[in-house]
């Protein structure tokens, strides 16, 4: 593979998040296909990465993540917000609270009406149809069942999750087994990417079964710092390893992919010269390629959240202590329903603020357990639960961009959150249905009190106040590479994930969203991966 001194591959894949773990396995199957994939950091060989609920443990881990945070939020009380990207093999995969939620079918469909050739519902369940292994229900029409992904429900059983579906459907909300086949409307318990108590990131799914091939080069802690260019053509990549300042090349025959993320692939290409002119100049950074939308249409869904003190019920906070938590260790080795081995939240009701609409607009979570306020990871006392609602599609738009020519400067990042009054009100409007999820019959027997913000809390300003001040980010970065034709000023990418003006590079990740998918964002990725590889085959 060395030319030159020089090392060349026929694709070098940058980031081994859930879409160039995919990318790279795929691309891979060739034996005659060289590929290198650069990850920045290290191996997923941290234990809590793959026990599901060390997800707590990960997800702020420093050395597994990227250290990205917002500039204060003029429209959440000028608050900063912490931006989680996994920065390990798997990516966020490997840190998020696996969660499997694909999308709405009008998701794609809105995609390819805004000139996202290919990218209809149509056109990527193909894709979702390989990823899945589903465990559980599932209409043959809508779920896989010989994917690489396992796909199970919520196998512990709770009161509290059984009393909050029960709660939705007293409040109009219909019963929905399987909100990723014919139809995401309605409540039910959440899907993950688990199987046996272990997370199955794309890294663990894709890579793993690939790890002898010979001709695929899978290397860590190796940050990408610059896109190496001959004129409009990407053939190359210069890369620093951990502890070491020293700049390397690698070479690309073909086709050089960006799959860092909504965050980390347009800071690339902006350090290599791609993007917003003005950005550019600047950072002080020469421009080969104006691309006026690169960073821009940043959305993630902005999260609000109640919390309730329970009682005559047990809840995840007093399993985790003690003996119980030893029981429950007990029943995980056992491969049996564990609180060790499942998602971070376990109800949703995905649904509607107003009755004229015709899909779900926001969702609202449950989880039977609470957080001390100001320590997340630390569970109270007291038994207790947690619901938190989001605007499915925010209309908000942010942006991210470089501030400066230094690969090892953090970007800045302002994601605009509840800049639209739309976003209030459907925020406020979804607290609502939270709260009379809440106080149903169902769920009030089981009800102490609601701890966050308060019962005297009632009025739409207070409410509004409440969410500005204490919502967080739902880490579902995506949007600011966007597909769309040649002839759309705010496109990064087309059809096939090529960027616009250059050749022989492409972007595979959340970035390439037109619209953030209804839900959280990791199923959606790895779709997008897979249907990359066909068309790069097909190349």
């Amino acid at each position: 593979m060395a030319s030159g001194g020089t090392e060349t591959f026929d694709y070098v894949i940058v980031g081994g998040g859930s879409a160039g773990a995919i990318l790279a396995a795929r691309l891979s199957e060739n034996p005659a296909t060289t590929v290198c994939l650069l990850e920045a950091g290290p191996r997923d060989r941290n234990p809590f990465i793959h026990l599901p609920a060390g997800f707590i443990k990960v997800i702020f881990d420093p050395g597994l993540t990227w250290g990205y945070e917002t500039e204060p939020g003029p429209y959440i009380d000028n608050r900063k917000l912490p931006v989680l990207q996994g920065k390990v093999l798997g990516g966020s995969g490997s840190i998020n609270g696996m969660v499997w939620v694909r999308g709405q079918r009008d998701d794609f469909d809105g995609w390819a009406e805004m000139g996202a050739d290919g990218w209809s519902y149509d056109e990527v369940l193909p894709y979702y149809l390989r990823l899945e292994r589903r465990i559980g229900e599932g209409e043959p029409e809508f779920r896989g069942r010989q994917g690489r992904i396992p796909v199970m429900d919520l196998a512990w059983k709770n009161e509290l999750i059984d009393a909050f579906i029960a709660g939705a459907q007293q409040v109009g909300i219909p019963y929905n087994a399987d909100y990723n086949g014919r139809s995401q409307a309605g409540v039910g318990r959440y899907q993950y990417n688990i199987d046996r108590g272990k997370r199955y990131s794309a890294a663990k799914a894709y890579l793993k079964p690939a790890a002898g091939r010979k001709n695929l080069e899978v290397r860590t802690d190796a940050l990408a710092t610059k896109i190496v260019f001959e004129g409009k053509k990407a053939v190359g990549i210069e890369y620093r390893r951990t502890g070491d300042a020293t700049t390397r090349q690698m070479r690309a025959r073909r086709e050089v992919v960006l799959c860092g993320g909504a965050v980390n692939s347009p800071r690339l290409l902006m350090l290599s010269g791609v993007g917003p002119a003005d950005v550019l100049k600047t950072a002080g950074v020469g421009v080969r390629q104006d691309l006026a939308g690169l960073g821009q249409n940043y959305m993630d869904h902005f999260t609000p959240r109640l919390t309730y003190k329970a009682r005559n019920a047990v809840s995840i906070n007093g399993l985790a202590k003690g003996p119980k938590l030893w029981g429950q260790m007990a029943r995980w080795a056992l491969g049996m329903p564990s609180i060790l081995g499942m998602g971070v939240v376990h109800g949703a009701a995905f649904w509607k603020t107003r009755p004229d609409l015709n899909r779900p607009n926001m969702v609202v979570t449950f989880t039977p357990g609470t957080y001390k306020q100001g320590f997340l990871g630390r569970l109270d006392d007291f038994p207790g639960m947690t619901t938190g609602v989001w605007q499915l599609r925010p209309d908000s738009r942010g942006w991210l961009k470089i501030v400066s020519a230094d690969p090892m400067a953090k970007p800045s990042i302002q994601p605009n959150f509840l800049a639209e009054e739309s976003d209030r009100r459907t925020a406020v409007e979804a607290l609502k249905i939270a709260r009379k999820i809440m106080a149903t019959p169902q769920m009030a027997a089981l009800t102490e009190a609601e701890t966050m913000p308060g019962s005297d809390k009632v009025s739409d300003d207070e409410l509004l106040a409440y969410t500005r001040s204490q919502g967080l980010c739902g880490y579902h970065a995506s949007g600011t590479a966007r597909i769309g034709r040649a002839d759309d000023a705010a496109a990064v990418v087309d059809g096939q994930l090529r960027v616009h003006g250059m050749e022989a590079l492409r972007v595979v990740d959340a970035s390439v969203m037109p619209v953030v998918v209804s839900g959280n964002t990791n199923a959606a990725t790895m779709m997008i991966a897979e249907k990359a590889a066909d068309m790069m085959r097909a190349a």
